[in-house]
């Protein structure tokens, strides 16, 4: 009878630590990603910080990172140890260590822009390099990345020209999978600049084609390549378009193949483009409209990279700005700036198509979002 008892009280102390040892991984393992979201520091404090579990949404703030600086585009280093913030308000661009328990930041350093204006900053897929599109005057800037984190040596800078009497206004930079490319989109001219990139020494040159003219007037803002490497895509702010290209597998070269409308066909008042970006899987794009207040949701045609206009989903607030595509696809966060508001959308994987909740967070002139995901 006692090795009986003896036997069972074992059993019971095993179940016992085995639930409790589940519980403690549970309560490691429910938050496993980090929200960054940067703002307009008019009204906004600087950057949040936010826990976040893709799960189930809950959400928990951890920091706010106080500056004055206005930093409204944020990176996260491919090493997810460390984040870097465009700061419009002072021409600069500043690094963050990112605490691998905590998710908070704690400051490097910060550099010059290389112009006014700054409102994009991107890495190459190596995290070895830091580009910086200066909206005000034009320009770009190319910065090497310390081990550390810290932003480096200055390695290179183009000043766009003024074209037709028209400024130029530097609005993103964004790499190719391999790094090899970069395509700057200046608004201002009209034009989508492809940069071949120097391995070695960091240095940008004028690709075999040194641009691609869009339509006068469509003011070329965000870029995003399709995960297959065939196609591109650019927003136009001003007349409220995407314009796809074709890439040349081998130069980056883009071709227009598409131009197609970010508004309803009986829409006439008002509207801008801000961001774009396409699934994980390749087969929706998402563009947001400032005005609309919404996203327009497009189907990409997988054999020709053309789109099919699907459906407009509200924003849910006022002027969306930069959102957030779930790389898994279940969801996409929004930031609308006038209504000092970030929102979340469940996403259907099959259709493409958005769904409201009621996940909001309420920030002062959100402008960006990203997510960290700690997996």
């Amino acid at each position: 009878m006692r090795s009986k008892n003896n036997f069972l009280k074992l059993l019971y102390l095993l179940t016992l630590f085995s639930v409790m040892s589940a519980e403690a991984q549970n309560n490691t393992t429910n938050i496993k990603d980090r929200l960054y979201i940067g703002t307009y520091t008019q009204k906004g404090a600087g950057i949040y910080v936010y826990e976040f579990n893709p799960e189930n949404y809950k959400t928990r703030q951890i920091q706010v990172l106080e500056s004055k600086t206005s930093p409204s585009f944020l990176a996260i280093h491919p090493s997810k140890r460390f984040l870097y913030a465009a700061n419009e308000g002072n021409n600069t661009v500043a690094s963050y260590r990112i605490d691998p328990s905590t998710g908070e930041l704690a400051a490097l350093n910060a550099k010059p822009s290389g112009g006014s204006g700054p409102c994009h900053v991107s890495l190459d897929p190596k995290g070895k390099l830091l580009f910086i599109s200066n909206y005000g005057s034009g320009s770009l800037a190319v910065y090497s990345l310390q081990n550390d984190g810290q932003v480096g040596q200055l390695i290179d800078t183009v000043q766009n020209p003024t074209l037709n009497g028209k400024k130029p206004h530097m609005h993103s930079i964004i790499p190719s999978a391999d790094g090899r490319f970069i395509y700057a989109s200046d608004l201002g001219n009209d034009r989508i600049y492809l940069y071949d990139v120097d391995a070695a020494s960091g240095k940008i040159h004028p690709g075999q084609q040194p641009f691609v003219a869009v339509q006068a007037g469509d003011g070329p803002r965000h870029f995003t390549l399709h995960p297959n490497g065939q196609y591109a895509y650019s927003a136009g702010e001003l007349n409220s378009v995407v314009n796809v290209f074709s890439v040349h597998p081998t130069t980056g070269a883009l071709k227009a193949i598409q131009r197609i409308s970010m508004l309803p066909k009986d829409y006439s008042e008002k509207s801008s483009a801000a961001d774009i970006h396409i699934s994980a899987d390749g087969k929706f794009l998402y563009a947001s409209n400032r005005g609309h207040e919404s996203l327009v949701i497009y189907e990409v045609d997988g054999n020709t990279g053309l789109l099919k206009t699907l459906d407009f989903q509200n924003s849910g607030g006022k002027h969306p700005r930069n959102f957030f595509l779930d790389p898994k696809g279940e969801f996409s966060i929004i930031t609308n700036r006038d209504t000092d508001n970030v929102v979340l959308f469940k996403r259907n994987r099959q259709s493409g198509l958005l769904q409201p909740t009621e996940w909001s967070l309420s920030i002062p002139t959100p402008v960006f979002v990203t997510q960290m995901s700690l997996d």
